[in-house]
């Protein structure tokens, strides 16, 4: 009966329309007009034409047409309401709203920290099994690699535990410690990638010490009409060459009035990778991933529940294995999700909930042409919960409250003891505020967190029952200022914090892929940050540039060092803390050099050191700098150049500079009746010998050399 109200609610709505054109009143059919706190949109008629049914409130309506400059409106909606958008000529493919600065669609010039974002035709070149990869791209941000397959974002020097991944606002939990466990998302599912360089623990608590990664995936479609229905599908496949690697996936959705649902699924194969010096055994995987959602909206608001599967089994180079050894180390992932978002408009405020389940599981066997042996098995049950109540007062003041909430529980078994079992706690409340005046933009936010660990008694890692407790705070300051148009100035002042892993707590045992016995240390305290961030950006019809400068302190930085102890014939590392400072800047430029044709250079680097030891910090990415050309989406060129890192850590093991070059294509065909995209990618065109200075596998092998990436899909909604 609860079910049957709750529809019947979801039943009626206002209705916005409105006429898109470009500068000289002429309609522009085809554009996606999209309402950003709804996740609902379409796509004009011939005439121009848009018309949705949502209910009433304050929303940002965003609309985006290839050539176009994206264009975002802020707009009151009560009863029938039209508003009319005009677009200007553009070679640029940009997002027109970032949701993760914020927690609210804002323009991206209006956040003082950088936001970078990925999507639609750079983001469907750049789909693979590691998230991570897909992103290397992006300015500031780098990969922390095992292979091809598993990899960590770096973002300005910092990784693991210390970069937050949210999907949809949600964050995600894993192991965060452990160099080959990634962040379990599909890409094949993705429509956008956000990232936060810099921290944000005021808006997503504890670990965003180093930024965020948000990915954003397709919105449910909803019917224009009450009684209208529709459904369509798509599907991808592809292919690669270095290791011979094969996906598919499918996908169907559909919605019936207020009713809308999405069921995908997705498979992956790779054999081994090849180096431009051969073959590299067991580097192959397998995954299989899927998805299901389904959701209701309508005049009193919008309840939508998603499913997601991520799994799959990824094979391990070993450092003395004999060539053409049969098996091999692998590790096993499984990662499963329930989630629940829930959205009201009351008057001036819009109340969002969101609930998640996460179980994730990981498991590092040995294997060899005859046995299986686990070598360790790790389960993470992860319940959390956001209550979020944003308001806004025209395009002058808006902000959001919030409250947060995560129970966790760890589960350890095997016969490798890396961690005891152990129950986490965690709670904040926090406030963020913008204000905009003029040529001013003000954001200010606070947050408040408390967390409890309990961990069992383990004798076989020497940790005694025990229960720790953090509380602390975070807090951001930032200006942006437009002083003439189109250049923007920021600066932002920011407090983040994290507390310790239990593997840098606890850890008392052999880790054999680094080949040393680690020990943790149960008086570690919780790792702050203080840093301030200033920048320019230049946003013309025909350039567009970003300057950012950056300076980040930590006083209590939490790292591993060696000690004169040797157990197992294995030398023993000590984790400790120290005072250290990561500076660093980035720069990217776009240009239209002719009508369709775009030139663009970025460069990026990062200085960490250890002002406690004074050496710097170990496995800080090295300078890298980059020029590419492309013209119209069909075909480009791009040239990276990565630095001898000049200050490596007396741990790092050192790697020579190198260059590589890319070459991308893309054009629509048809086929079998219907409009497909066909894409094509050649990484490492020149099949250059390297290893990257973020690779674990740097010591003993090269990284993948020319690989050939064919892509054929239909049905993307974009």
């Amino acid at each position: 009966m609860h079910i049957v109200l709750l529809l019947a609610t979801l039943a009626s709505s206002d209705t916005l329309s409105g006429r898109v054109t470009d500068q000289s009143g002429q309609p522009v059919a085809l554009a996606t007009v999209e309402i950003a706190e709804l996740g609902t949109r379409t796509t004009t008629t011939a005439d121009g034409a848009f018309q949705f049914s949502i209910p009433s409130g304050t929303y940002t309506l965003t609309v985006t047409r290839a050539g176009f400059a994206p264009a975002s409106r802020m707009i009151a909606v009560r009863g029938t309401t039209t508003l009319d958008v005009r677009l200007a000529l553009s070679p640029f493919a940009l997002e027109p709203v970032t949701f993760t600065a914020t927690r609210q669609p804002i323009a991206p010039d209006l956040s003082p920290l950088p936001v970078a974002s990925l999507s639609g035709e750079g983001l469907r070149r750049q789909q693979g099994v590691s998230l991570a990869h897909v992103l290397e791209a992006l300015p500031g941000l780098r990969t922390l690699s095992t292979g091809a397959q598993i990899a960590k974002p770096v973002i300005r020097g910092l990784a693991g535990a210390r970069v937050v991944v949210l999907e949809n606002g949600s964050r995600l939990e894993d192991y965060s410690w452990s160099d080959e466990d990634g962040p379990s998302i599909e890409t094949g599912f993705v429509r956008r990638v956000e990232v936060i360089r810099g921290p944000a623990s005021v808006l997503y608590g504890t670990d965003a010490v180093g930024g965020v990664v948000n990915v954003i995936s397709e919105p449910l479609p909803f019917a224009s009409g009450r009684t209208s229905s529709f459904m369509r599908t798509g599907f991808t496949l592809s292919g690669a060459s270095n290791n011979l690697e094969l996906g598919g996936a499918a996908r169907a959705e559909g919605a019936r009035g207020s009713f809308g649902w999405r069921v995908a699924a997705t498979g992956r194969y790779g054999s081994n990778l090849h180096t431009p010096a051969g073959e590299l055994d067991n580097t192959g995987f397998g995954a299989l991933n899927g998805e299901g959602s389904a959701g209701w909206r309508g005049a009193k608001g919008s309840l939508a529940v998603r499913v997601v599967h991520y799994g799959g089994e990824f094979k391990l180079l070993e450092a003395n294995a004999a060539p053409g050894e049969a098996g091999g180390p692998a590790r096993k992932l499984g990662d499963d999700r329930v989630v629940v978002n829930a959205d009201r408009p009351v008057g001036s405020w819009r109340l969002e909930a969101k609930g998640q389940f996460q179980r994730h599981r990981l498991i590092e066997v040995s294997d060899s042409a005859t046995t299986e042996s686990e070598a360790f098995n790790l389960l993470l049950q992860t319940a959390s919960l956001d209550l979020l109540a944003h308001h806004s007062r025209g395009n002058a003041l808006r902000g959001t409250i919030g409250l947060s909430g995560v129970l966790q529980g760890n589960n350890a078994s095997g016969r490798i003891p890396l961690v005891p079992d152990a129950n986490l706690a965690t709670g904040g409340a926090f406030a963020f505020e913008q204000l905009t005046t003029g040529k001013w933009s003000f954001l200010a936010g606070a947050r408040l967190d408390t967390r409890r660990l309990h961990a069992d008694r383990d004798s076989s890692l020497a940790v005694a029952d025990q229960t720790r407790r953090y509380n602390a705070w975070s807090a951001d300051g930032g200006i942006v200022f437009h002083p003439v148009e189109p250049v923007v100035l920021h600066v932002n002042v920011g407090r983040a914090w994290r507390a310790p892993t239990l593997f840098e707590l606890f850890a008392h045992g052999p880790h054999i892929g680094e080949a040393r016995y680690e020990q943790g240390d149960s008086t570690l305290r919780a790792e702050t940050s203080r840093s301030v961030d200033v920048g320019l950006r230049v946003a013309g019809s025909r350039m567009r540039v970003e300057i950012s400068g950056y300076h980040n302190r930590l006083p209590s930085y939490i790292y591993i060092m060696p000690t004169a102890q040797v157990i197992d014939s294995l030398p023993v590392y000590r984790y400790a803390q120290a005072d250290a400072e990561l500076i660093g800047t980035e720069l990217s430029f776009d240009v239209e050099l002719h009508r369709g044709l775009v030139g663009r250079m970025n460069f990026d680097a990062v200085r960490g050191t250890n002002l406690t030891a004074h050496e710097p910090l170990p496995l800080v990415p090295p300078r890298r700098g980059g020029v590419g050309i492309e013209w119209r989406d069909r075909i480009g060129i791009d040239v990276e150049g990565y630095a001898r890192q000049g200050r490596p850590n007396p741990l790092d093991t050192q790697t020579a500079g190198y260059t590589l070059v890319h070459v991308t294509g893309g054009s629509e065909v048809r086929l079998l009746g219907r409009v497909m995209r066909l894409d094509i990618a050649l990484r490492n065109a020149l099949n250059t010998r390297y290893r990257s200075f973020l690779s674990r596998y740097k010591a003993f092998a090269l990284d993948p050399g020319r690989n050939l990436i064919v892509r054929l899909s239909t049905g993307d909604v974009d």
